[in-house]
């Protein structure tokens, strides 16, 4: 009896005309956008913002939700806080062991409860992605919200004011403070006036360094508070730039060369060839320690390791002048810095007209007191997918290393330092190389390595986190050299000139977090004959890196069909005849959809029960 009845009110339903049929309700602003439906480019899984605590032409009223009238259902339950960046179980980016490492929020050496207090912001995969609710932008006026909000712009341009869900339960308003007797003085100190505004305060340093700020160093000599810099080369030429600062937790290596016009002078005068002033200063541990100088215990002094005597002018030649810096920082997490060490290089120059000098500065980072275990593993290319412009990491014998390219200086012959092979980054590098006269043997030895550096690369890693004991981690590199009878000629010989470096990989694992790795690589030289009638002459080599991507991507998912019910098309013809002949013949009567109703019930009772 019930079923019949319920197939009769469908019935009753699908003749109803269109017009009188309820419509659903539509979004009085459209769809609000959340995290999730905007895509997963934004750094550490959040999306980019434009401010925070917004103000927008439009006024609430007070006493009005602003979160009302397009509320998001919030995706995390209401009785649980939420972290605003929660970290996650399988970090991706730790790349060095026993290291904190650069804005790597899930790092579990870093020892930091909210890593965005310090890093300036977290690589994507180091967090996990945060639940919002969402509104109009222009519906706010003022945030009071105590809760974390962001104005988060879409592909159109709308902006969408959201707060971070934490607890639904709470309302995002703060509390109006209450004046009483008590806070009263304090208030009145702090806006009283003829405006609203409190009184400007001076800035205080922050409390500790973040990646990337600049070291601060002091002068006692001279009571001078200026900054630990590492020069770099800018230009074609490569000249020195002084003012390039040092970046916290950013180990970095330059090289830039200085030219001088009377050498004879600069020997003795010039600072940047005494090794004295790259240690005659002392390094603030943290940044707050520039409000209290006299203070030692914020004081880091830096340390000799190497000798550093005093540029010499010795007849022809300038002794013991600084070709090379390296810095070693020790650091404590928000305890700072804790030890600072100094090493040099030093070389003689020829004193004569345009001389030149190529200078090298190191700047390494590392935990204080570290384990001796970590600090011989050596960072890591990915964890385990390589990630692209980390080091493609070679193997030789039992020693782990960076695959890496010719370098040419200033005047274009072959440098001593060498580009670092960048996974994922195709390059070509090339230089001049000097070659003395030799046998055939060892001028083939000699440009061999010269190409593929020394050691030279047996094996290459096959994910970026590969153990040198791990045999299976790493691809054999196969190589074609070049053939000494290729040619019958007793007064030639057959050297290579271009090396290409052909490198296989492909992207496996979910779709969602796929994870690089090398399939394979191979070393492919192209050699010419060369006559050794000359006694010197000068060979242009050529070194190309070539990635090709092998991934086989499936085939996209199928949804899953719906069903689409369907009626014969004259299933409605008798009702439709009755309807017409009913409208034209009985106008202003009772409408037939009632009487064919009461004809239908009808029908039902006089049913034998």
């Amino acid at each position: 009896m019930c079923t019949l009845q319920l197939v009769l009110l469908q019935v009753f339903f699908l003749m109803l005309p269109e017009a009188s049929r309820p419509q659903p309700s539509s979004s009085p602003s459209g769809a609000v956008l959340t995290p999730s439906d905007l895509g997963p480019g934004t750094q550490g899984g959040t999306l980019p913002f434009s401010s925070v605590g917004t103000a927008t032409p439009r006024a609430v009223l007070p006493g009005i939700s602003t979160v009302g009238p397009t509320l998001v259902a919030p995706t995390a339950p209401g009785n649980r806080t939420v972290d605003l960046f929660p970290v996650l179980p399988i970090c991706v980016c730790d790349l060095t062991p026993g290291t904190c490492d650069i804005n790597c929020c899930c790092d579990g050496d870093c020892y930091l409860l909210h890593p965005r207090t310090v890093f300036s912001f977290c690589l994507p995969g180091s967090v996990r992605s945060s639940s919002w609710v969402c509104v109009d932008n222009s519906l706010i006026f003022r945030s009071n919200s105590p809760f974390p909000s962001r104005v988060f712009m879409d592909s159109n341009g709308i902006g969408q004011f959201c707060v971070h869900v934490n607890n639904s339960k709470l309302n995002y308003f703060q509390t109006l403070q209450e004046v009483n007797a008590t806070n009263f003085q304090a208030l009145a100190t702090e806006f009283g006036g003829e405006s609203f505004t409190s009184t400007f305060q001076t800035q205080s340093p922050p409390p500790f360094y973040r990646a990337g700020d600049p070291i601060l160093t002091y002068f006692p000599k001279w009571s001078v508070i200026s900054l630990l810099r590492q020069p770099a080369g800018v230009g074609a030429g490569g000249l020195c730039a002084e003012r390039n600062p040092a970046g916290f937790l950013e180990s970095k290596s330059t090289t830039c060369t200085r030219f001088f016009k009377n050498l004879t002078d600069s020997c003795i005068l010039d600072p940047a060839l005494d090794a004295a002033s790259y240690y005659n200063f002392t390094v603030l541990k943290i940044p707050r320690g520039m409000t209290d100088l006299q203070n030692m215990k914020f004081q880091v002094p830096v340390t000799l390791v190497s000798p550093a005597d005093p540029p010499l002018l010795a007849g022809n030649t300038c002794q013991n002048a600084v070709s090379q810096v390296i810095y070693d920082i020790e650091t404590n997490g928000t305890f700072g810095i804790q030890k600072v060490s100094v090493s040099f290089g030093h070389t003689n120059l020829t004193i004569e007209p345009g001389a030149s000098l190529q200078q090298h500065f190191i700047i390494r980072f590392r935990a204080f007191q570290q384990s001796m275990a970590a600090s011989f593993t050596g960072p890591k290319s990915g964890n385990p997918g390589y990630i692209v412009g980390k080091p493609l990491l070679a193997l030789t014998g039992d020693i782990r290393h960076v695959m890496t390219l010719m370098k040419s200086q200033g005047n274009g012959i072959c440098s001593v330092k060498r580009h670092e092979v960048q996974f994922g980054v195709n390059a070509i590098s090339g230089c001049k190389l000097r070659l003395k006269k030799a046998d055939c043997s060892h001028l083939q030895q000699e440009i061999y390595q010269t190409l593929h550096g020394r050691p030279r690369p047996e094996h290459v890693a096959i994910f970026g986190n590969a153990d040198p004991a791990q045999k299976g981690g790493w691809t054999r590199i196969l190589s074609r050299s070049c053939s000494v009878s290729a040619m019958n000629c007793t007064s030639c010989c057959f050297i290579p000139v271009s090396l290409e470096i052909q490198v296989l990989w492909a992207n496996i694992g979910l779709q969602s977090n796929p994870q690089a790795h090398v399939s394979g690589a191979r070393f492919l030289y192209q050699c010419q004959f060369r006559q050794d009638s000359q006694q010197e002459t000068e060979v242009s080599l050529t070194t190309l890196v070539n990635f090709v991507d092998i991934t086989q991507k499936p085939e996209p998912p199928r949804g899953q069909p719906r069903m689409d019910w369907k009626m014969p098309f004259d299933f409605f013809f008798p009702f439709q005849v009755v309807f017409s002949r009913g409208v034209d013949s009985q106008k202003g009567a009772v409408s037939p959809i009632l009487i064919l109703c009461l004809l239908l019930l009808g029908v039902v009772n006089l049913e034998p029960k």
